[in-house]
């Protein structure tokens, strides 16, 4: 089993290059960046030495959980992509990290991350998970990073539903690709808490297909830039949001003249004829009394029209 440890540092040509006057633990110490992707590591070992670590690369490995991380409290960047990580956890004390790549693991639930109060990208895309499991949030994740993350990346993870995430209002790039979403109203719901938001990609999710999927989203997302890897035009942004609020202004007036309209007495006289008319001494409303004489008329012509063909 191959584990990252000093004695693997120490033998590794791309990491100790022996500044003059410094001893190895010296060196240790100045150590900002360490590069260990593609080494077969399957476990990390006691790396305390490296107090002043800030950048990790860990990724393409075999590593299985993460570990002994807890002495890095410099660092601001973690790339564990693409190992065999089935569990986010031991990162409580990583409170300066800002970009966490945790994409390509088997990691079901995302959850261990209360503590990251300055996390702003997270990458969690094209987890390995087991047929029929879908990628789940914890709340309690998500309220805790809600005030700092402005990059998460969740593409293909089978997620149908989104709603947790409404918390995360200072999102500004959002890419959830090849999911199984669907719901437009909810998606619609969403975006409206995310002022914000300036690229978006959902390409390959169901709600694609929707009719005006694209300008729905366009109008929700007022600050959106791109989405779905294609530019928006200001001036068609413009004409959307015009178009909404004309079509929301016709709804209220059509709403309005459908509300029921006080019924006052109208009272037949002699000057209809009483074999046609409606009863005298009912209350009608002028408009049924429009609508009346218009049937009327209407019959009396189609009576005529059949006298002429005779």
């Amino acid at each position: 089993m191959v584990r990252l440890t000093i004695d693997l540092i120490a033998k590794s040509r791309n990491h100790f290059k022996k500044k003059r006057g410094l001893s190895f633990p010296e060196y240790l110490k100045t150590l900002t960046h360490l590069h260990f992707s593609s080494k077969n590591i399957e476990d990390i070992g006691d790396l305390s030495m490296c107090r002043n670590l800030t950048v990790l690369y860990l990724y393409d490995n075999q590593i299985t959980h993460i570990c002994n991380l807890g002495f890095a409290s410099n660092l601001t960047h973690l790339y564990m992509q693409n190992n065999n990580i089935t569990h986010i956890d031991n990162l409580s004390n990583l409170q300066k990290l800002s970009k966490l790549y945790l994409g390509g693991n088997r990691i079901a639930v995302v959850e261990g991350l209360e503590q990251l109060g300055e996390l702003k990208e997270l990458h969690l895309e094209n987890q390995r998970l087991a047929p029929g499991e879908k990628l789940l949030f914890d709340p309690r994740t998500l309220v805790s990073v809600a005030e700092s993350l402005c990059v998460l990346n969740i593409n293909n993870n089978n997620i149908d539903d989104i709603r947790d995430m409404a918390v995360l209002k200072e999102l500004q790039h959002f890419s959830a690709a090849d999911n199984k979403l669907n719901n437009m109203e909810e998606l619609e719901d969403v975006f409206s808490h995310w002022p914000q938001l300036l690229d978006m990609n959902l390409s390959g999710n169901p709600v694609c297909k929707r009719t005006k999927y694209r300008d729905c989203l366009i109008t929700v997302c007022k600050s959106l830039e791109v989405l779905d890897g294609r530019e928006i035009n200001e001036l068609t942004r413009q004409f959307l949001i015009n178009w909404k609020a004309s079509k929301e202004a016709k709804k209220k007036i059509n709403k309005k003249h459908m509300l029921p309209r006080p019924l006052i007495p109208y009272h037949i006289t002699n000057d209809f004829n009483t074999s046609l008319s409606p009863h005298s001494g009912h209350i009608y409303d002028p408009a049924n009394m429009q609508r009346w004489k218009a049937q009327h008329s209407l019959r009396h012509m189609e009576f005529l029209d059949e006298m002429y063909k005779l």
